[in-house]
């Protein structure tokens, strides 16, 4: 089968790489739909490609080249002698959380395998192939099950990006009828401006793209803010007489962390999910005198992956409106090459 590599340098390659068989504890997926997550800009803008960043997050995998994507979505076509058809049916539609540890320990336990420090940690499309193929193999203990009323597309996104955004408002503990400021309205952002609010939240959305900020009025978004015309701080504080109640920084732009918090008002929560990058505040007054929560979330539980999408299930959110590309394997250079202009919404692989 054909898989698509991050080569680094912005270079992607599709090769060949042997039909998946499954061992034991396994499955293997047929991929329906891939998503492009910014995540995966990271790798794809990296010198050395996936081995060098993995070996820089002190995953391994050095010099062993992987096929990408890390938000999976398909059905099961095999399994493994041990696993057993109620778990894991023929026909089944997955998502996959992309992460597997030891499977032993207190964070594996509760879903979060991500966090796993035994060592062997796996990262689905860094240090084991993902999901840029036809099939995928996986372990069946991290397959997670599509609810009827989503589609594959739908189930891809939840799979990392609208995941990582449930992750970080349902840590925000946000009340309804508050205010909420995203910047970075990416695919994650998006994520946010949409679940927000359904949550009962009045949503900021802020970029720099135009193109971006007019789809996040479609995604719920009450106002919006282009930063690279307007001083985004001393706009929330008009809008919001003082500052918002909470404000998720998707981005990773310095300037954006910072904004984040002097935009947020006395007692406010602020939340960090943009991997990477740095942030320089004045403690005293940007925090402590204002009594500011700053917190990181990354990424969500297989709980978390779960309850995202029958939320969105029951609420009938219309997810499919961030979704404004799709590609097949062989469009694969120009598909990242379009989602590093970073203009687009969510872009998806479509491997089947």
């Amino acid at each position: 089968m054909k898989g698509i590599v991050f080569a680094g340098n912005r270079k992607v390659e599709l090769r060949d790489f042997p039909d998946p068989t499954p061992g034991d504890e396994d499955v293997v997926l047929e991929i329906k739909s891939s998503g492009m997550c910014g995540s995966d800009l990271h790798v794809y803008r990296s010198p050395g490609g996936g081995p060098a960043m993995a070996a820089s997050l002190g995953l391994g995998g050095e010099g062993v080249a992987v096929i990408g994507g890390h938000e999976p979505c398909g059905v099961v076509v095999a399994r493994g002698k041990s696993v057993s058809e109620k778990k894991a049916p023929i026909g089944a539609r997955v998502m996959q959380h992309h992460y597997s540890g030891c499977g032993l320990c207190p964070d594996c336990n509760q879903g979060w395998s991500q966090l796993c420090k035994q060592g062997g940690m796996t990262v689905y499309g860094v240090t084991g192939n993902g999901a840029h193929a036809r099939y995928m193999l996986a372990p069946a203990h991290t397959l997670i099950a599509l609810p009827d009323e989503l589609s594959f597309e739908e189930g891809a996104a939840i799979s990392c990006g609208t995941g990582t955004a449930w992750g970080a408002l349902k840590r925000m503990n946000m009340a309804g009828g508050g205010t909420l400021a995203v910047f970075g309205q990416g695919p994650v952002g998006l994520s946010a401006t949409m679940l927000g609010k359904a949550m009962g939240l009045r949503v900021i959305g802020i970029d720099i793209s135009d193109e971006r900020l007019e789809l996040a009025k479609t995604c719920g978004a009450e106002a919006v803010i282009n930063s690279s015309k307007d001083e985004p701080v001393k706009a929330l504080k008009v809008m919001t007489n003082g500052g918002v109640d909470y404000a998720l920084e998707c981005s990773s732009a310095p300037a954006a962390r910072t904004a984040a918090v002097r935009g947020t008002r006395t007692w406010g929560t602020v939340c960090y999910v943009g991997e990477g990058g740095s942030v320089t505040l004045d403690v005293s007054p940007d925090m402590l005198r204002r009594q500011i929560t700053l917190m990181g979330s990354w990424t969500f539980s297989k709980i978390g992956q779960a309850d995202c999408a029958r939320f969105i299930a029951q609420h009938k959110l219309p997810l499919s409106k961030l979704i404004t590309h799709r590609f097949k394997l062989d469009e694969a250079e120009r598909a990242y090459q379009l989602f590093d202009q970073q203009t687009m919404g969510k872009g998806m692989i479509l491997p089947s």
